[in-house]
């Protein structure tokens, strides 16, 4: 029997996945989204999407190198980072606001903290969260985009929600629009089909679980039906827009700044989930979803400290 045991530490149970793997699949699956967007928004957001992602680069390359610290740009976090965060912006932005953003998300957000796996927040949602605040008009600003349909009408269909009504929003913007991508919104935001797709993608490759999107996407659901106006289509309009779930499959599922465990995330996801709702009911901000999932990233260590397993077992009494 020599010979054919190997003993030896754990982890026992080992995977092939790499984090440079997990990455090249969250970049493949933003490829629809990122087409569609092009597709229906032009050269523009070609050029913003191509800026970010250069920026979150070359950021992350020069700050190692001038740090003398191992250079990591092969493992497609900082292409992640861009990806989502230029896919977060108005197709007609300046572009050297999101080259800003980038390096603010590369430097500031994850470098300074020690790298990937250091960040408490998510890097892309945290440079969203200082643009909108230091950019508030360019950010959320629609009005010089050249889409391929006919628009009179430049807020989004949340904001128009917000203003109008669910019977005002529905003449403006229907339900098929919406869930095919035909309105006005940032560049990956819009298409809720092609952010599905994706989405599916992430879950056959087993790069995410459910658990968290759905229990968020439910929660606002619930949220907005009980104390909104009561009207499922209202409640389907909410789903649908504002991001929720390009923030759900691609943002919330971040392994660094959620809970690792179980119920942790199901924890996490109610929580920015009910955030989400108060936002867009409440307060002045009709999507919410990256003040809310930047919030739960603050608390999910919390969060996961509370709801770590008890070791097997117990306390020998003291005597």
């Amino acid at each position: 029997m020599a010979g054919k045991f190997n003993v030896s530490s754990s982890p026992h149970v080992r995977d092939n996945s790499s984090t440079a793997n997990i990455m090249k699949d969250v970049c493949i699956a933003m490829i629809p989204t990122l087409a569609f967007g092009c597709f229906q928004f032009g050269l523009s957001a070609l050029i913003v999407v191509i800026c970010t992602v250069l920026a979150c680069v070359l950021a992350e390359y020069l700050y190692e190198k001038v740090m003398n610290k191992p250079v990591t740009i092969g493992d497609f976090s900082a292409v992640v980072t861009g990806l989502i965060l230029a896919l977060n912006m108005p197709p007609q932005i300046p572009v050297w606001m999101p080259i800003l953003g980038g390096v603010f998300a590369i430097i500031v957000v994850k470098q300074l903290y020690g790298g990937l796996g250091q960040n408490f927040m998510n890097p892309a949602l945290a440079a969203r969260c200082f643009m909108l605040i230091s950019f508030a008009g360019s950010m959320t600003n629609f009005s010089s985009v050249a889409m391929n349909y006919d628009s009179s009408s430049t807020p989004t269909p949340l904001a128009f929600l917000k203003a109008k009504g669910i019977t005002d929003a529905l003449e403006q913007y229907d339900l098929v629009n919406i869930f095919l991508g035909r309105i006005p919104g940032t560049i990956g935001e819009v298409s809720t089909i092609a952010l599905l797709i994706g989405a599916i993608y992430l879950v056959v490759r087993k790069v995410i679980s459910l658990r968290i999107p759905v229990i968020y996407i439910a929660t606002v659901a619930v949220f907005v039906f009980l104390f909104g106006d009561h009207n499922p289509t209202t409640v389907l309009y909410h789903v649908l827009s504002g991001g929720l779930i390009f923030g759900a499959f691609f943002m919330a599922t971040d392994y660094v700044s959620s809970p690792v465990t179980k119920m942790g995330q199901v924890y996490f996801a109610i929580f920015i989930g009910i955030l989400t709702g108060l936002f867009r009911l409440f307060g002045g901000n009709a999507e919410g979803v990256s003040y809310a999932i930047i919030i739960g990233n603050v608390v999910a260590p919390l969060i996961e400290k509370a709801t770590l397993p008890k070791a097997f077992g117990r306390e020998a009494k003291k005597a």
